[in-house]
């Protein structure tokens, strides 16, 4: 089975094809923040995919009008809630200082 781990914590768990990203995160019982439950409207779920990108959801149209609303962003930057996960590659995510309650 493949791995999702989550920076800064270190915390690994396994996912699952079909999973969204935000709840993967919030079942493996690590912090982040998610004001608009998953409507994409507030942008404080964002973080960065250091490795596995290929095993995530394309971006669509409402995540990338919101991250570039969202200072901060890079090539790597996607919304938590807005991504699915749909390979089996393990991935890793940078979670920042403000999302991740640090």
């Amino acid at each position: 089975m493949s791995t999702l781990t989550i920076r800064p914590s270190g915390k690994t768990t396994e996912i699952t094809p079909g999973s969204n990203l935000l709840a993967t995160i919030l079942a493996a019982g690590v912090a982040i923040l998610h004001k608009c439950d998953g409507k994409a409207e507030c942008g404080s779920c964002h973080l960065f995919v250091q490795e596995g990108r290929k095993s995530l959801s394309r971006m669509q149209a409402l995540e990338n009008a919101k991250l570039d609303t969202v200072v901060g962003v890079g090539s790597k930057s996607r919304l938590a809630c807005q991504t699915t996960i749909v390979g089996e590659e393990n991935i890793i995510v940078e979670l920042l200082d403000f999302a991740s309650g640090h």
